[in-house]
């Protein structure tokens, strides 16, 4: 996209497409997400809200939804999958706005790399053959057992991996544009799909509406932070409270006095993107565990954001948004872009942006240094840490927790995608790859 004079949104755009055919395990058409972006000509940041709304604006008829249990590191944890727990997809129409608004290249130049892909399928890389593993229970219900396995077991890795009718999807987006899947036969299929035992009708997908809306901000040694400031776990208030200091152990105690929480879980992917003319884009996209419905005929694996307990609050309304961890950032000093990042992981989606923004920021390191650095993740009384710390941090950490080593770094520790003056930087831990022009 960059090469043929594409913009930072054009980039975005289609590499958010390509992950819907590349990283299935993660994200697809059938999610949602969001997308913070520098505009470089006003010096503005923007964040786009294209995640999953609630359905139910033509009543309510949900079935009960059926339990899988999906085993986190020996911890067995109950999800909630099929009709009943898709919400409203985002994608689609989030990327068609984010190429509408900054975008330079022609819609269909933009949806061909993802359409190749889906016509050729794509080989499964190991990171992702490891999550397929794991998460199996949910992703091979019905029509994903053609998809993911092979022999009753999921598919390994360097598997070629084929999502039937995908191609015909996209081939529409490209055509149609994305009102096919909000007003059209996408959309009609989709609510013939869902049929009695979910709340997704006609009335939720044609009210469905991206929304640009204002970036909150959070200071963060000499810098802002941009992001949507409304993530669940509130990633802003965790750097404006966080005070950075250059001595590592004492470093080390305070990062994880900020990042106390319940732990969650979760399945997403994130990009980050610049061009020429200092557009910046950071993007973050999940379809959660994956609901286990397919739209036939056009190879789309549905959200399941309505069985991820973390993400149900008490005031889910039709017609508006779900709750979300997600939070691509853009930082600022005096003004132009420090660095731009998105992170995925669930509730390791806050630390490890955390840790890869004070790696930068204070530590001077390289954003792809910054991302394969080490991790921490606190959790109720441990310490998650992976190989790399002091002897000194370790100490330190053990002063008030028990600290538990892994032996490697692990997509357990969330993965990052970032873009600084240095370059690019992608997480190791999640099969992540860069690529400058």
């Amino acid at each position: 996209m960059l090469r043929a004079g594409g913009s930072a949104a054009d980039a975005a755009a289609a590499m958010v497409l390509a992950s819907c055919v590349a990283e299935t395990v993660f994200t697809g058409l059938g999610g949602g997400g969001y997308a913070t972006y520098y505009e470089a000509s006003t010096g503005t940041v923007h964040c786009l809200d294209f995640f999953v709304a609630v359905p139910g604006l033509a009543g309510t008829r949900r079935a009960r939804p059926q339990q899988v249990p999906i085993d986190f590191g020996g911890e067995i944890v109950p999800y909630a999958v099929g009709p009943s727990t898709v919400a409203v997809p985002g994608i689609p129409a989030g990327v068609s706005v984010l190429h509408e608004r900054w975008g330079r290249l022609p819609w269909p130049e933009v949806v061909a790399p993802a359409l190749h892909h889906a016509e050729r399928g794509v080989v499964l890389a190991p990171m992702h053959a490891k999550v397929l593993s794991t998460i199996a229970a949910a992703m091979l219900i019905g029509p994903g057992a053609a998809v993911y396995s092979r022999d009753g077991a999921s598919l390994p890795a360097g598997s070629l991996v084929r999502h039937p009718g995908l191609d015909v999807a996209l081939a529409i987006l490209r055509d149609e544009g994305a009102g096919a899947f909000y007003h059209g036969a996408v959309a009609e299929q989709m609510v013939s799909t869902i049929g009695e035992l979910g709340d997704l009708s006609e009335a939720d997908l044609s009210a469905y509406a991206v929304r640009d809306t204002t970036p909150r901000q959070a200071e963060l040694d000499t810098t802002v932070v941009l992001a949507r400031g409304e993530d669940l776990d509130d990633l802003l208030g965790t750097l404006a409270g966080l005070e950075l200091c250059d001595d590592e152990p004492e470093m080390a105690r305070r990062m994880v006095a900020a990042l106390r929480a319940r732990p969650r879980r979760g399945d997403t992917t994130s990009l980050a993107v610049s061009d020429a003319n200092g557009n910046v884009c950071a993007v973050t996209t999940s379809m959660g565990l994956s609901s286990g419905v397919w739209l036939p005929g056009y190879g789309i694996h549905l959200n399941s954001m309505l069985g991820e307990g973390e993400l149900l609050r008490d005031d889910l309304v039709p017609g508006e948004r779900m709750g979300s961890m997600m939070s691509p950032l853009v930082v600022l000093r005096d003004g132009r872009p420090v660095i731009a990042a998105g992170a995925a992981g669930g509730s390791r989606i806050r630390s490890a942006l955390a840790q890869v923004l004070v790696n930068v920021l204070r530590r001077q390191m390289p954003a792809q240094a910054a991302i394969v650095a080490p991790r921490l993740n606190p959790v109720p009384g441990r310490v998650h840490v992976e190989p790399g710390f002091s002897a000194e941090v370790l100490v330190a950490l053990a002063e008030s927790d028990v600290v538990v080593p892994w032996p490697a770094l692990d997509s357990y520790f969330g993965g990052v995608a970032a873009i600084d003056a240095t370059g690019p930087g992608a997480d190791p831990r999640r099969g992540g790859d860069t690529h400058s022009i």
